[in-house]
């Protein structure tokens, strides 16, 4: 007598089998790794290219849920077919998790987006200033801002540069403060010769143009004119440090990163999201630099703001 003839005598149906659900978890496995593969190659027609550059690292987390779909399947084949957008995702986006290298830290930056609507952005400072960067890179600040800031940030930044709505407190002194045109109508960056003790860099604070679905132009305008500014810099130490209003992983921000580092990918452990501070899942605020070494950056949550702040750390 067979299985099935004594399960049908003791009255018990056998089992039955649903391979749909090993061919669901195989074809999502196979989309993804579709996506993951060629998502750079798209056209970025109405910044939707954009987007996907930007969102890309996020659909890691779909991973570890198909594996457990395939487990549940119980579908080893489909298990295998998960494998597929598991390594495209490792060899794109794995370094990020790799241990950060470390080293010695002479030069510590920070770079915060105060948030226009900030009801108390002295308070949003304060906790930023709270790891003792030596450079302090604010965008949307104003002149009451800077006022504002308690005696005990003044005495620790005795140097300060404002254009417009980006500021650069410094603990060491700041020799010029020159405009960058960066293509908007109003002065939105700015490059300062701080003279640190062990030799002078060149600080570029910036907020670069917004970016919209449908609209991107502006923003992509902006970097391609930050990027010409960086490339005719005669300086042998760059840093350039805030709101970006795109991601490291967009192919618009290439006309910077084909010519300077960045600090979370080369110091940092994980992607640095910043934005929304809530729970973010971009990272529009940047630290990129040429001339010295990255070895710490991360990410500070502080109060008052829509993003987190940037921190690293840097030697000579």
């Amino acid at each position: 007598m067979t299985t099935i003839e004594i399960e049908k005598v003791k009255g018990v149906p056998p089992a039955k089998k649903r391979p749909w659900r090993a061919v669901l978890v195989g074809t999502a496995a196979v989309l993804l790794a579709l996506f993951l593969a060629v998502h750079r190659l798209l056209p970025n027609w109405h910044g939707v290219g954009s987007i996907l550059d930007t969102i890309a690292p996020v659909f890691g987390l779909a991973i570890p849920v198909l594996v457990v779909l395939a487990l549940l399947a119980r579908s080893w084949r489909a298990l295998l077919v998960v494998a597929l957008p598991a390594v495209i995702w490792a060899a794109m986006f794995g370094r990020a998790l790799l241990p950060p290298p470390g080293g010695p830290v002479e030069l510590r930056v920070a770079s915060q987006n105060l948030y226009a609507d900030n009801p108390d952005p002295a308070t949003t400072v304060a906790a930023l200033t709270v790891g003792n960067p030596d450079l302090v890179a604010l965008q949307e600040a104003t002149g009451a801002t800077l006022e504002s800031l308690a005696e005990s940030e003044t005495r620790q930044y005795p140097y300060s540069a404002r254009r417009s709505t980006v500021a650069l407190l410094s603990r060491y002194p700041i020799a010029t403060v020159t405009d960058v045109d960066t293509g908007l109508d109003w002065v939105r960056a700015l490059r300062a010769t701080v003279r640190a003790p062990q030799g002078e860099i060149a600080v570029y604070v910036v907020h670069l143009g917004s970016a919209r679905v449908n609209d991107t132009a502006t923003r992509d305008r902006t970097v391609d004119m930050l990027a010409q500014a960086v490339r005719g810099d005669s300086a042998k130490r760059v840093v350039v440090l805030g709101d970006f209003n795109t991601a490291a992983t967009d192919r618009a921000i290439a006309p910077l990163t084909d010519q300077l580092a960045d600090a979370q990918a080369e110091a940092g452990w994980g992607f640095g999201f910043t934005w929304p501070s809530s729970l973010p899942f971009m990272r529009p605020d940047q630290v990129l630099y040429r001339g010295l070494t990255a070895t710490q950056a991360g990410v500070q949550r502080t109060p008052g703001t829509d993003h987190r702040a940037v921190t690293a750390g840097f030697a000579f």
